[in-house]
């Protein structure tokens, strides 16, 4: 568990994901911070910087009579009414260059008694208390017909920071949960499909990896939307498959050359032999001749089958198959004393095979049950329309010896032929490249050997 944790952590996918909830985090996090610093600590720096902002936009609003002479502030309905209702916090009058009053908003000269402010174009911002009460205050200027005219507006302490608790943090701490929740659902499905999207060459590319054996080394990773810095990559696994296959190629072509040119010379020392006076000495040569002369034949046979293009996939009728590899065994069934018994339930099944290599799978499998088979017992072939299995009554192999049947010149402890252990490696090779499924299972007494024909048949090519 803690192994597959570690995995995840490291892998492309997640740290992609992360960065993405962490840069969203730490955005949120920074506004945040931003904005609680505005409305918790009241800095007076913020409200007046408000307040200047407020009397700017006021003295943009001026309208003037024929005489070139303010006389009101277009304001809407919704500004009209704050002057109007909240005259113990916040007012505004229009002064001309002169510092002289033109008019006040609904709270009057009085709410202005303690600004000592004559000269309007001396200042922009200023602070003054009235009844106790810090106000806030700043002017905003205007130009008309060549003439300035100032618009000061002050608002009480009380009233921003009043606005800013009710309401202000109220609607920020709000807006903070939407903005993270959208924020999160928006970053969480960009990173997912970007993540899906960029990573989709990758997970092709393992598929087809993970594809290549020894029976399909010429197959290559397609370059096709690779990402950039994955190419490179790509270009250098192609070229090391480039090398395995051509190492392999010549392996195969030196088992197989060297197969055949053993075989004439054996065959003349075996003629030789046997024109010779019978003696111990002669028949034990003829022995050895001959177990060498079947260890050449099966690395000859091993190398032709591990190569596809070898074979000639054609349609053949199982039944008669089977009964062609029990023929050619008879008499050596005979020697033994064991009977090969043959259940037909295959309803005239056909499956795609090279006809040679099938022949030689079912010899091989049936050679193998007759050399382990005790004497005066059958070896059972039942045939299905998907599935071929052989069984013998011998002495089996235990379940340490199970996994190694199917591997290259491994012999059991109870084989009573001289083979070279090749004969069931062979039958692998045949039906791997056949898409089928060879397996073998412990039976009481003996075993069990299982051809399955799969979904998906050999390809002629």
């Amino acid at each position: 568990m803690r192994f597959r944790i570690a995995d995840r952590l490291n892998s492309l996918s997640f740290k992609v994901l992360l960065a993405f909830v962490v840069g969203m985090v730490l955005s949120v996090s920074f506004i945040a911070v931003v904005l609680i610093t505005v409305l918790v600590f009241k800095n007076n720096i913020f409200s007046q910087l408000e307040v200047n902002d407020a009397s700017q936009h006021l003295a943009e609003e001026l309208q003037f009579n024929s005489e070139g002479v303010p006389v009101q502030l277009g304001l809407s309905d919704e500004y009209n009414w704050l002057f109007e209702s909240l005259g113990r916090e916040l007012a505004y009058r229009v002064l001309d260059q002169s510092g002289n009053v033109i008019f006040y908003s609904a709270a009057g000269e009085s709410f202005w008694a303690d600004v000592d402010v004559k000269n309007p174009t001396l200042t922009s911002s200023f602070e003054f208390e009235r009844n106790g009460m810090p106000m806030d205050a700043a002017t905003g200027v205007f130009e008309h017909d060549g003439k300035n005219w100032f618009v000061q507006i002050a608002v009480s302490r009380r009233f921003i920071y009043f606005a800013h608790d009710a309401f202000g943090l109220t609607f920020l701490e709000g807006g903070l949960a939407v903005l993270s929740l959208v924020l999160f659902l928006v970053f969480g499905a960009c990173a997912h499909f970007t993540i899906r999207h960029t990573l989709k060459p990758l997970r092709e590319l393992s598929q087809s990896a993970s594809a290549i054996s020894p029976r399909s080394l010429q197959a290559r990773l397609k370059q096709d939307n690779v990402p950039l810095e994955i190419a490179p990559l790509v270009t250098s696994f192609n070229e090391v498959l480039e090398r395995l296959e051509r190492g392999f190629r010549v392996q195969q072509s030196f088992l197989a050359t060297a197969a055949h040119e053993l075989k004439t010379p054996l065959s003349l020392i075996r003629a030789q032999l046997e024109l010779m006076e019978e003696t111990e000495e002669r028949n034990w040569l003829l022995h050895d001749v001959c177990y060498m002369s079947r260890q050449v034949q099966q690395l000859l046979l091993l190398a032709e089958t591990s190569e596809p293009h070898n074979y000639n996939f054609v349609v053949v009728e199982v039944e008669s198959v089977v009964e062609e590899a029990k023929g050619y065994l008879l008499r050596m069934a005979e020697t033994a004393n064991v009977h090969l018994v043959v259940e037909d339930e295959s309803l005239g099944a056909e499956w795609l095979a090279d006809r040679g290599a099938f022949f030689t799978l079912l010899k091989n499998l049936l050679e193998n049950a007759i050399q382990h088979a005790p004497p005066n017992t059958d070896i059972l072939i039942r045939l299905y329309p998907h599935e071929i299995t052989i069984r013998d009554r011998g002495p089996g192999v235990s379940e340490e010896e199970l996994p190694l049947l199917f591997t290259r010149f491994w012999r059991g402890e109870h084989r009573r032929d001289f083979g070279a252990g090749l004969g069931l490696a062979i039958c692998q090779e045949i039906a791997l490249t056949h898409n089928w499924v060879l397996s073998a299972q412990r039976m009481e007494p003996g075993l069990l050997f299982k051809l399955i024909k799969t979904d998906s048949p050999a390809s002629p090519d």
